[in-house]
Parts: structure tokens; C-alpha cells; sequence
């Protein structure tokens, strides 16, 4: 059982593929997604991976070598160091925001009630106080908003892609921004436009609408394979490959335990877990396919503050 937990932040700043194998329909390699609602998801092997990768490629030192196995357990299958599990484990990342396009503001961040409440569940598990609740849309025609200075309504009115909805201000809607803006957003200077973007353009749809729009307005691209002698396409060679916009913000639970070696020089508990893993807070990684595109660079954020002893652990 886990001693502590806290959570992880994504920020996409590229597009993201991370795939869930061919399909029969009309996209050839679409992405991963939710069996019940089709919300977009990294699964946890991916987003596991990905992580380790970053800590083996920037420490490489021997010590550090020892805490990445303590970690994230052995990497060699069937070496006599094959007998223990990673001290960490991390959930499905899950989407908290998506961007859609709307007539002013150029895109909205939007949620829906279901995502916000998931998300109310999971800081519990690890620890984490949401001061805020969560209101729902009084129909699916009309969006909640923040209340001063939003700058994708016009009037009482958003038009999101081509859909047009009803649109209403209410402090909890704020509440929510100033929130995600302070705790979830990249903390870097960089970062300061769009920390501030989030407090004048969030929305929180139906959660109808928002499944129609996590769905269908996501980035499906063209892609082809030439050949190289004749520079025409190669039979059976186009494809079209769906992925995860930027400006997209998703999170994960982080839950750990102390290491199950005896030998715990380098790593002593959860604790100790937690702020190794905290290494690759602020820094950016690469997840999903096509990496030599350019899809799949995230910002990473840890929350603030780690769990305390004992809590969450039912």
C-alpha cells in the first residue's frame, strides 16, 4: 500500500500521439481513450516509461543509476535484481483541459462537471485540497464562465468550432481558473501568458458537449510514405493519424511507497521516492510516438505539496 502521493501535471506543448494501435475506421492510428466516456488518456505504462527515460538520459551517474531501479524498478527481465517492485506507481494520466477553437479569444480551455469532479476525486487520493466546487451548466446549450474580463464570450453568447451556446459567469467558474492558473499550470516565466489566459477564457461545458468536442475536434493528420525512387507514394502508404491538441493540460496520480530492497542507502522511503521523483518537476519530456516530428513534448508540474503520512492510504 502506498505511504504518500501527490500530483502530476502534463502540459502538451506539441501535439501528442499516443497511440492505441490501427483502427477500422476512418482514422488509421487513432489515440488512446476512455472505454465508458472516449476521453483521451496516456496510459500509465506510457507515461511510466517515458518518465524513467528522461531520469536515464539526464542521470547517469551510479548513484543515480541505483535510485532510478529503486524507483521504477529493475530493468533487465530474469537478472537476479528482477526480485522487487518500483517504489512508484502512476495512474492513467487523465485530460483536466481541452482547447477548442472559438470566434474570440482565437480557443477556450474548457472542462465539463464529470472531468472536474473526477479530478476533485483523485487530489483526494492524493492528498491535495481543492478549495472549490463544482457547478453544473443549467442546459446543454449554455457555458459557464469567469466572471470579469473573459475574453472568449461575447455578450452572452460563445461560439465554439461552429456550435453557438448560451454563455454565464459565476464566481465558482473563477474560483476553479485562479485555482488550476496558481497549481497546475507550468510555473515558469514562460508560462505567465497562458497562466493568465486560463483565468480570462475557461469554460466548463455539458458534459455532452465536451464529449462531442474531445471526440471530434481533435487533430487528425495526413500522412504518406514515399518511395524514394520513383518520389511518388508508395502503394497503401497514406494513412491518417489522429492526436492530442496543444495547450491540452492533463494529470496523473503519483502514488509511492518506501523501496522493498533492504538496501535503502539511496533511497529511504516514500518520502525520499517523491522528491527523487521530483527531479523532472518544471522540466519538459517526450511521450508518445513520432517523436522525430516533434509530437509528444509535455511541460511536467508536480503539486506543491506532497502528501502528508497516513492520508488517502484506505
Amino acid at each position: 500500500m502506498f505511504k504518500k502521493a501527490t500530483l502530476m501535471f502534463l502540459y502538451t506543448e506539441t501535439s501528442l500521439h499516443a497511440g492505441s494501435g490501427t483502427s477500422l475506421g476512418v482514422v488509421d492510428l487513432p489515440i488512446q481513450r476512455e472505454k465508458y466516456t472516449d476521453f483521451p488518456v496516456i496510459q500509465a505504462s506510457g507515461l511510466k516509461g517515458a518518465v524513467r527515460e528522461w531520469f536515464e538520459f539526464k542521470l547517469t551517474d551510479n548513484t543515480n543509476r541505483r535510485k532510478i531501479e529503486l524507483t521504477f524498478g529493475p530493468d533487465k527481465i530474469g537478472s537476479e535484481e528482477s526480485g522487487f517492485a518500483a517504489a512508484v506507481t502512476f495512474t492513467d494520466a487523465r485530460i483536466l483541459l481541452f482547447p477548442v477553437r472559438s470566434l474570440k479569444g482565437i480557443f477556450a480551455y474548457c472542462t465539463s462537471p464529470t472531468v472536474l469532479e473526477r479530478f476533485r476525486r483523485d487530489a483526494q487520493i492524493a492528498g491535495v485540497p481543492i478549495g472549490w466546487t463544482v457547478p453544473t451548466p443549467p442546459n446543454d446549450q449554455t457555458v459557464l464562465g469567469v466572471q470579469a474580463g473573459c475574453d472568449v464570450a461575447a455578450g452572452d453568447q460563445v461560439l465554439l468550432e461552429e456550435y453557438a451556446f448560451g454563455f454565464q459567469a459565476i464566481a465558482a467558474v473563477t474560483a476553479i481558473a485562479e485555482w488550476l492558473s496558481q497549481e497546475a499550470f507550468p510555473n515558469g516565466s514562460e508560462y505567465a501568458f497562458w497562466r493568465d489566459k486560463v483565468k480570462k477564457s475557461l469554460l466548463l461545458l455539458p458534459d455532452n458537449a465536451f464529449c462531442d468536442f474531445v471526440k471530434l475536434s481533435t487533430e487528425v493528420q495526413a500522412r504518406i510514405k514515399i518511395d524514394n525512387d520513383k518520389r511518388t507514394v508508395v502503394k497503401g502508404g497514406l494513412f491518417y493519424e489522429e492526436a492530442l491538441l496543444p495547450d491540452s493540460l492533463l494529470y496523473s496520480v503519483v502514488l509511492a511507497h518506501d523501496p522493498v530492497k533492504d538496501d535503502r542507502a539511496e533511497l529511504t522511503n516514500a518520502d525520499a521516492v517523491l522528491d527523487f521523483l521530483r527531479e523532472i518537476n518544471g522540466k519538459r519530456l517526450q511521450l508518445g510516438g513520432d517523436a522525430t516530428i516533434g509530437r509528444g513534448i509535455v511541460s511536467v508540474r508536480f503539486h506543491a505539496e506532497p502528501q502528508k503520512e497516513g492520508q488517502g492510504n484506505g
